[in-house]
């Protein structure tokens, strides 16, 4: 059984930070793609950042310079780290697993997916 678990967020403040888990079991860690997606209430699916091919790294635009993705292969975790956080960040943060080793940015190519868990970022 595949399971991707979310852990860490929460509400902030703009400029704060927040530290997102992604624990993944049942899959080879080192065979999948695994990516952040945020979905804002009303509104589709949206790329954030993705490891690839246990090592390989790619950003959006809006997560380049702020947000750091990470990976540690024996834990099969993934962190995203979100740094200088803005009202805009506010969304509910998806951890996603895609057989492809190349960085794809299509939601609806990913096979497994987390729960999600929810960042609210607010003064």
């Amino acid at each position: 059984q595949v399971i991707l678990l979310e852990s860490g967020g929460g509400l902030v403040q703009p400029g704060g930070s927040l530290r997102l888990s992604c624990e993944v079991t049942g899959i080879s860690f080192r065979r999948y793609s695994i990516a952040w997606f945020r979905q804002e209430s009303g509104k589709d699916r949206e790329y954030v950042a993705g490891y690839y091919g246990g090592g390989a790294l790619s950003y959006s635009d809006s997560a380049k310079g702020r947000f750091t993705i990470s990976g540690d292969n024996d834990k099969k975790t993934v962190v995203l780290q979100m740094n200088s956080l803005k009202l805009e960040d506010t969304a509910v943060y998806y951890c996603a697993a895609d057989r492809s080793l190349i960085s794809r940015r299509n939601w609806t190519l990913y096979d497994y997916w987390g729960q999600g868990t929810q960042v609210i970022v607010s003064s």
